[in-house]
């Protein structure tokens, strides 16, 4: 098992379960992927994936399993949102009334086009929509000038992306994932989180796994044939193994030496890349405060800000901007800056993220697919080839990019694997 994110965790239990013996090989000195709680600025903070919901069937599943509690953020008192240079404050119902009729006529397709939205791929159809970006298809609505920037921020928050960059088709799949309700596709992304933070799942599934673990192991080169396989690792360990589950992201999967090399399509996408490249910044500021949240618009470096935690001298607000390389997480200065296009009176006490877009283990942040990628790259990217086999929320079926992508992948991956190796449905 190449690495040691949800994915791969879910596929060695499942595997081990099957009476397999299974060896998981995660580079970093931790587990969970682009899952990671940290303690920062003094609290237990998610700097990757956070928010889950009950219509995300396989990860409810597994907070179903290990009785793991939920929460949420604080409920907005306060919203702020740019009419062109002027702020505009108002309520959170009536942002989401300025929003709707943009909403509802960008996706009003969305069933048409995906009717079985985890089989993205059932319906030829979407190839006909699969080469619009969301930005040529807001662009197509004509809105107001108030309404338009209201709903582009709001789809770069969801994408973490330029919308030029990001394929509508990925817009349409979450829409899809919740029968073409935006209000529930809103709250779905962003509002509940494990009260234990991600890192009480990670625990609970590795403890479960019943595998080998190693971290600290990255794996360099995969030489396979048609019995076997044999890893490479960065310090010249040579592994053998009957079978080979591959957790990497897309955009570092090309990076990974594969002899017999992986298929065109798997290396297309990886070359690519995906469209997703913003960034996730926590802020600490002085308090008490009322909680808020902020949409500004895709050409400001935070195109999102809420208040995820209040205590009685400060508030924890995060934010979302599409581009990693026009702000830092670390750069208190510029983030406070950031944050003036709203509101003047809020002081930062500090700040803290993760650049993902650096990483060497991601390179990316969530998946969020660019035009044509979908239709071209996902079924070979599922794929096995010989004894390779390939689990990611990169390429999962119904919720790609979320946790519940990562649990559905590895599932699929394992059922497969172990029909090859023992039979077993």
């Amino acid at each position: 098992m190449i690495g040691g994110g949800i994915a791969g965790l879910v596929a060695a239990r499942e595997l081990s379960a099957k009476g397999l013996r299974v060896l998981v090989l995660e580079a970093r000195d931790r587990l969970g992927g682009r899952v990671w709680t940290d303690h920062r600025l003094g609290r237990d903070l998610e700097m990757g994936g956070t928010w889950l919901h009950w219509v995300q069937p396989h990860v409810w599943a597994e907070v179903t399993r290990y009785g793991l509690a939920v929460t949420r953020g604080p409920r907005p008192e306060q919203a702020y949102w740019l009419a062109g240079d002027e702020v505009r404050t108002g309520t959170l119902e009536e942002f989401m009334q300025l929003i709707d009729p943009g909403m509802r006529r960008l996706l009003a397709g969305t069933m048409r086009w995906l009717p079985r939205p985890a089989e993205p791929l059932a319906e030829p159809a979407l190839a006909e929509v699969d080469g619009f970006s969301v930005q040529d298809k807001l662009d197509e609505l004509a809105l107001p000038a108030e309404e338009y920037h209201a709903n582009e921020a709001a789809w770069v928050g969801h994408f973490n992306a330029p919308l030029a960059d990001g394929a509508f088709t990925s817009a349409l799949r979450w829409t899809a994932a919740t029968a073409g309700s935006w209000h529930l596709m809103h709250e779905a992304s962003a509002v509940f989180r494990l009260a234990g933070g991600t890192r009480s799942l990670v625990d609970a599934i590795a403890a479960d796994a019943g595998a080998e673990i190693r971290t600290s192991t990255e794996v360099r080169r995969i030489d396979h044939g048609p019995d076997r396989a044999v890893l490479t690792t960065a310090a010249g360990e040579r592994i053998r193994a009957r079978r080979v589950v591959v957790t990497l992201p897309q955009n570092i999967l090309g990076d990974l030496e594969v002899s017999p090399p992986l298929c065109a399509g798997k290396l297309a996408a990886s070359k690519e890349k995906a469209a997703s490249k913003g960034v996730k910044v926590w802020i600490r500021v002085r308090g008490p405060i009322e909680p808020f949240f902020a949409y500004s618009s895709a050409a400001h470096p935070l195109s999102v800000v809420r208040t995820e935690y209040l205590g009685d001298d400060d508030a924890v607000l995060v934010a979302f901007g599409a581009d990693a390389a026009r702000i830092s997480p670390d750069d208190c200065d510029a983030v406070t800056a950031a944050l003036r296009v709203w509101r003047d009176d809020l002081d930062v006490l500090d700040t803290t993220g993760h650049d993902w877009m650096s990483d060497p283990y991601s390179r990316e942040t969530w998946m969020m697919h660019r035009p044509y990628q979908v239709t071209r790259y996902l079924n070979a990217q599922q794929q096995p080839e010989g004894v390779l086999h390939f689990a990611s929320s990169d390429h999962a079926g119904l919720w790609a990019g979320f946790i519940d992508g990562a649990i559905e992948s590895g599932l699929r991956t394992a059922r497969e694997l172990a029909t090859h190796l023992t039979g077993a449905r």
